[in-house]
């Protein structure tokens, strides 16, 4: 179903009983809502939650924005460098907002909250913004986005920044798209859970088949780079908060949670050996039992 939240269309999934624990889970850069699994949702559902997935602004089924144009990417990463402020066509404190609008439309004052990745931004963005609206804060594989963490290696960053190769038909485009994806969470997957070829394949085209918005990465990948505080912000969090990374992150390196922890009051830090950047079925069960644990403390 689609919602209006903070006067932008958003497409909304949910799932669990109306009397279980709301959980709102905010997909990171690009991702739609079916890029947190079923099986992860069944469980999160079984462990007491009424899970709240949607897509965020200008992905999947919510509003594109493609009137705001594509942002010149190297342009923004030499003024990031810099430490020039970066003009993006919209802020991680909008899709903060967005998400308190998902909440107001479902008459929700209050939800735990759930973040991977980007969304780990936006979820930051709500425990220091709207802290009446969280019961608890867990934030993925995500990072403060201070400029002393270290970076993503050059294997990463290229494989971030590459594109597809053209095709000539469209069959052959759909292709191209999915062996692109394909090599790309070959590189930041987890090297401790190797997921199966096929389903991989079949996971992220049924992603490409419902929605396939590059401007939309580009545009995003420009307001992470437009967020320069952050990281100072932080410890004005004040709900439970979990950190939760994988060691083995080659996107986000593990130091990132380190720094999250000692910056979020009374934070707890989990590390999972062998996790990278990705969701992988085998951790299905440990991720919604850490979820569950760190509600139950608020």
């Amino acid at each position: 179903m689609q919602v209006s939240a903070n006067g932008v269309r958003i497409e909304v999934d949910i799932h669990g009983p109306d009397s279980g624990e709301p959980l709102l889970m905010i997909m990171g850069l690009g991702m739609q809502l079916i890029a947190w699994p079923e099986g992860l949702v069944e469980q999160l559902v079984a462990q007491g939650f009424r899970v709240i997935r949607f897509d965020n602004r200008d992905v999947g089924l919510s509003q594109p924005f493609d009137q705001l144009g594509v942002p010149n990417i190297p342009l923004a990463a030499l003024l990031h460098t810099l430490r020039l402020p970066v003009q993006a066509p919209y802020q991680i404190a909008d899709l903060a907002r967005d998400a308190v609008g998902v909440l107001d439309a479902l008459g929700l004052p209050k939800a735990h909250i759930c973040g991977a990745s980007m969304g780990g931004m936006v979820a930051q963005h709500l425990g220091f913004a709207h802290a009446s609206r969280v019961k608890s804060l867990t934030l993925m594989m995500t990072t403060s986005g201070h400029r002393s963490l270290p970076k993503e290696s050059l294997k990463v960053r290229r494989a971030m920044l590459s594109r597809p190769r053209p095709g000539t038909t469209p069959e052959q485009k759909f292709e191209n798209v999915l062996d692109h994806y394909v090599s790309l969470y070959g590189v930041i997957g987890s090297p401790g859970y190797p997921p199966e070829p096929r389903q991989l394949r079949e996971r992220i085209a049924r992603g490409i088949r419902r929605a396939f918005r590059p401007q939309a990465v580009a545009r995003q990948l420009v307001a992470i780079a437009a967020d320069r505080h952050r990281a100072e912000r932080l410890p004005r969090i004040t709900a439970p908060t979990l950190v939760i990374h994988g060691e083995h992150d080659a996107l986000i390196p593990v130091a990132a949670a380190h720094d999250l922890a000692h910056r979020i009051p009374g934070a707890r830090l989990e590390i999972i050996p062998g996790w990278g950047h990705d969701l992988p079925e085998a951790l299905w069960p440990r991720l919604a039992a850490e979820v569950a644990a760190t509600a139950r403390r608020a």
